[in-house]
C-alpha cells in the first residue's frame, strides 16, 4: 500500500522557520511530480509549491515565493518544504502529494494520485 507521511509541523512564532518532510513507502518519489498543498481554517485547499521530477523545475504560489523552498532527496525518498519567515496567514494543514504521468510540475491538486495525511503548521503572531 502506497503511503506518503508528512512530518515536521508544529507551533512557531511569526518570523520563524519550519521544515516539513514527506517520506514515501512503496513509491519512488524521484519519478513523480511532487506538490505541497495547504488548507487553512475555513478555506479551500490551495497549492503552495510543486516540483517536476524530470528537470526539478518548480512552481511557487505568490504568497510563499521567496520564503518557501521545495527540495527532494532521492536517496532518502523524501521531499522537503523549507518554510522561512513564517506569517500567521501560513497557518494551515499542509499536505504533500505525488503525481505520475507528467513531465513537469503541476499546481492542480485534483490531478495528484497520492496524498499524505497532513501535518499542522500554526504560526503565532
Amino acid at each position: 500500500q502506497v503511503q506518503l507521511v508528512e512530518s515536521g509541523g508544529g507551533l512557531v512564532q511569526a518570523g520563524g522557520s519550519l521544515r516539513l518532510s514527506c517520506t514515501a513507502s512503496r513509491l519512488t518519489l524521484s519519478t513523480y511530480a511532487m506538490g505541497w498543498f495547504r488548507r487553512a481554517p475555513g478555506k479551500g485547499r490551495e497549492v503552495v509549491t510543486a516540483l517536476s521530477w524530470r528537470d526539478s523545475s518548480t512552481y511557487y504560489a505568490d504568497s510563499v515565493k521567496g520564503r518557501f523552498t521545495i527540495s527532494r532527496d532521492n536517496a532518502k525518498n523524501t521531499v522537503y518544504l523549507q518554510m522561512n519567515s513564517l506569517k500567521p496567514e501560513d497557518t494551515a494543514v499542509y499536505y504533500c502529494a505525488a503525481r505520475s504521468s507528467t513531465w513537469g510540475w503541476d499546481a492542480t491538486s485534483t490531478r495528484y494520485d497520492y496524498w499524505g495525511q497532513g501535518t499542522q503548521v500554526t504560526v503565532s503572531s
